[in-house]
């Protein structure tokens, strides 16, 4: 789904987001919230320039709107792949973006991300992961990496890694395992607008990923091991 397609899904009362160069930003109103907007389309490739964008934006709703909510708006191809950026140091300037979504949240600015076409690894980490919770529509592509990328990577065989995706969800793309992860909170289909209201208003109970990975059946043990960590056992609980 193209950006303003889904703005107006999104906003029926109309909105002011802007594109340059794949960078959105804007403002619209949700009900009766007013949103700041920011986010990517085209398939964005995140380097310095938008994580630089997107941090300063974010920066200037804490200022300018305090309490305002954040939704971030999810089309990207995952961190720019070039010497230059890497040269540059764009671990640096994603970490950057990750520290002023943060910033934001303890300043009291809800935060809501929404996969609307493609979210691939960095790129996502330090956007949608980043908020209070992320949800997707249906045909979303989400993953943090192709099978036949980790198979290069682990050295495990491309036939077997397709094999381990039938059952668990850490190795297949797309929203309904990252749902079963608990990546996701929900994924989005019908009237848009109603959705985005009800996720705006839902009360914020912290990172509840493993929890909701756990009770799904996408993450067994992850759970387990924070709370294992928190009161400094050995022994996994059951």
């Amino acid at each position: 789904m193209d950006w303003q397609t889904l703005a107006a899904q999104l906003f029926p009362r109309g909105h002011a987001i802007t594109e340059a160069d794949n960078f959105l930003s804007g403002s619209a109103q949700a009900g009766a919230h007013t949103v700041a907007v920011v986010g990517t389309t085209g398939h964005a490739p995140i380097g310095i320039e938008i994580a630089l964008e997107q941090a300063r934006f974010v920066l200037a709703t804490v200022r300018q709107h305090p309490g305002r909510p954040i939704l971030m708006l999810v089309d990207t191809q995952g961190q720019r792949l070039r010497h230059r950026d890497e040269m540059l140091g764009i671990n640096s300037y994603m970490a950057h973006l990750g520290k002023c979504v943060e910033l934001a949240r303890r300043q009291g600015h809800k935060i809501v991300a929404l996969v609307y076409d493609q979210a691939l690894s960095g790129g996502f980490i330090t956007s949608g992961l980043m908020a209070d919770a992320c949800y997707a529509l249906p045909d979303a592509s989400i993953r943090v990496m192709g099978l036949p990328a980790m198979a290069r990577i682990t050295k495990v065989p491309e036939e077997r890694l397709i094999e381990l995706s039938v059952d668990n969800p850490v190795f297949a793309p797309g929203p309904v395992n990252y749902l079963r992860m608990g990546g996701l909170q929900e994924i989005w289909s019908g009237d848009l607008a109603a959705q985005l209201e009800h996720a705006l208003a839902a009360a914020s109970g912290g990172d509840l990923r493993s929890l909701l990975g756990q009770a799904r059946g996408g993450r067994k043990l992850a759970q387990r091991v924070i709370d294992a960590i928190l009161a400094d056992s050995d022994v996994l609980p059951p």
